[in-house]
């Protein structure tokens, strides 16, 4: 058994933080796929009525699969759980996501949620941020942004598909994969980077999780 068993173990006991008539955030990536699975079945089996707010076309398309109504994040208003995983956790709970591109949504929601359950496997956690901060740039800052970012000590570097096209976010955006090395202030880093004009969202997460899902191999995990 290898870790998505237990990623699959973690989305199916995460809906015991789901109730009848909640509005939940959906988020990207593995294991919200994962949890929008698990979510589709035991909606069918209880027949509870909720509202999902995806973060991208690729899960809205997966929760409308599995028979999960789903709503724009702007009609949503106040979201009760936000269901996501991370890229990186460090000791104090900060995260850095934007992996799959989906960071500006990601955040809004995870800003507005009463509740944050974030699932990730055991690679994920560290006592120091030290992956490349996704770095959400808008298409007209695209080479203005790169010096700023680099006096504040990062490598930035274009997202780039296999076929060398740049990444575009849903938002019409590019992203700047901005390598700090060790982060050991992710709050104050984060305000110096959204500062810089053009800025559209960082990767670096500074509202702290609610609950933390961490997933060990053959199916087990442990809850934070």
């Amino acid at each position: 058994m290898s870790f998505d068993d237990a990623i699959r173990a973690v989305s199916v006991d995460a809906l015991k933080f789901v109730q009848d008539g909640q509005v939940l955030g959906l988020g990207s990536g593995r294991a919200a796929a994962s949890f929008v699975e698990s979510l589709s079945k035991h909606i069918a089996a209880t027949k509870i009525n909720v509202v999902g707010v995806p973060t991208s076309l690729q899960i809205k398309i997966a929760a409308e699969e599995g028979g999960i109504p789903v709503i724009d994040a702007d009609r949503a208003g106040e979201v009760d759980v936000v269901f996501d995983g991370a890229d990186q956790i460090n000791s104090k709970g900060y995260l850095i996501k934007g992996g799959g591109g989906a960071l500006l949504r990601e955040n809004i929601l995870i800003s507005a949620a009463r509740r944050v359950v974030i699932m990730a496997d055991d690679s994920k956690f560290v006592d120091d941020l030290t992956r490349p901060v996704p770095v959400e740039v808008h298409p007209s800052a695209r080479t203005t942004a790169v010096k700023p970012l680099l006096d504040l000590g990062c490598t930035p570097r274009l997202r780039l598909l296999a076929n060398k096209y740049p990444f575009i976010t849903e938002n019409g955006n590019v992203i700047l994969d901005c390598d700090f090395g060790t982060i050991h202030e992710p709050e104050i880093l984060r305000q110096k980077i959204i500062g810089l004009a053009g800025i559209m969202e960082v990767g670096i997460f500074t509202r702290r999780p609610n609950v933390i899902y961490r997933a060990h191999p053959y199916g087990r995990f442990t809850i934070l």
